[in-house]
């Protein structure tokens, strides 16, 4: 019996062995790396010495921040014909404003930020970090906003597909593009991120789609299969129903954002007109319920073009907020004029200034306060 499990241990190692030698005369450095640490959670029950000795040597390697900053930079990888730059490098991202989410989204994107902070105890503990996370909903939502958030949080570059650049007019250099893209980012301390995944990792049942893209996918979920542990791939997508199937199952984490709601849409008000004594909390509600449905960036742009007419017109903002406010109501039925009233009169407007701007009656009004 104990032969035989000498044996299997025994043959174990030696496909340990032959894999990692493998990865090295590729010149796979963080494949390695990422393969020592699988195999010392691996052997950490069954050969605890072992084991031991392989986490002692992981962290004792160069960790993925050693990498001087400006080699990131000057070896980004470039299309061969075309000589552009096959991704979009942030250094130091920033934001404009704090972000705007969901509870369950800034939950998410907390944990993730958590889990790479304290990412030595998972290690210690036989786990790891989350490694690839996937981020989906409509234009506009905050998903490329999250993983600048992220980068930020986690002190890391940016990087950022660029499928403008990875799209070849030689349909089988895009599989290399992508392919090079994706090892250069396992060797560097980044948060890399693909926008607009669906373009190209659509349903491989698609019969729209040609053999060439088809291998293309292959090739995308051959590279997210190998992502080392330690390092954080986010994908966005706005399409989530045309992706292939076997996409979903690569990524670990899965995060659905949504337009926003009314709470939401008033801190976006408050963020993106913030800072002006017109900014009350009775056009906070009142543009909450005219600006439903839409995404943040959809609100984003209304605000600066109020701000930008409120400039180049000499005007005050609150005038332009009238007008605003007028032309959308006069769309809207009784009721949602209504509603608007409500949340006018809950807000502290007066009965009057509530009347000129909805153009319901006083009496109206009365009994909405009642």
């Amino acid at each position: 019996m104990e032969q035989s499990v000498y044996m299997d241990h025994s043959q174990e190692q030696s496909k340990d062995l032959v894999h990692l030698s493998r990865l090295a005369l590729a010149g796979r450095v963080q494949d390695v790396q990422t393969y020592v640490v699988r195999m010392a959670r691996r052997y950490k029950k069954r050969l605890p010495e072992l084991g031991e000795q392989l986490n002692e040597i992981v962290k004792q390697a160069p960790t993925r921040q050693s990498p001087l900053r400006s080699e990131t930079v000057a070896a980004i990888p470039v299309d061969r014909d075309s000589r552009l730059q096959l991704l979009r490098h942030e250094l130091s991202p920033s934001l404009d404003h704090a972000p705007i989410w969901t509870g369950s989204v800034e939950a998410s994107l907390k944990r993730i930020v958590m889990e790479h902070e304290r990412q030595q105890e998972l290690l210690d503990a036989g786990l790891a970090p989350t490694r690839t996370a996937i981020f989906t909903g409509p234009p506009g939502v905050g998903k490329t906003m999250a993983a600048r958030w992220l980068a930020q949080s986690l002190q890391r570059p940016l990087l950022t597909l660029d499928l403008s650049a990875v799209m070849s007019s030689f349909l089988g250099r895009t599989g290399n593009n992508v392919r090079h893209v994706l090892d250069y980012a396992k060797g560097v301390p980044c948060v890399l991120l693909l926008d607009e995944l669906d373009a190209i990792a659509k349903r491989r049942d698609d019969d729209q789609e040609v053999g060439e893209l088809k291998r293309l996918v292959t090739v995308l979920l051959q590279e997210v299969d190998d992502w080392p542990e330690g390092g954080l791939l986010v994908a966005a997508s706005n399409h989530a129903e045309l992706l292939d199937p076997a996409v979903w199952r690569r990524f670990e984490k899965k995060v659905e954002f949504e337009c926003p709601g009314r709470d939401a849409i008033q801190l976006a008000v408050n963020v993106f007109l913030g800072g002006h004594e017109e900014m009350s909390n009775a056009w906070q509600s009142a543009l909450a319920f005219l600006f439903a449905g839409m995404s943040f960036s959809d609100i984003e742009c209304e605000a600066t073009e109020l701000k930008r007419q409120a400039v180049l017109e000499s005007s005050t903002l609150e005038e332009r907020l009238i007008d605003f406010v007028h032309q959308r109501i006069a769309s809207q039925t009784k009721a949602g004029k209504k509603q608007v009233a409500a949340a006018l009169v809950e807000a502290g407007m007066s009965q009057r200034a509530i009347n000129e701007l909805t153009g319901l009656s006083r009496d109206t009004i009365r009994k909405i306060e009642l």
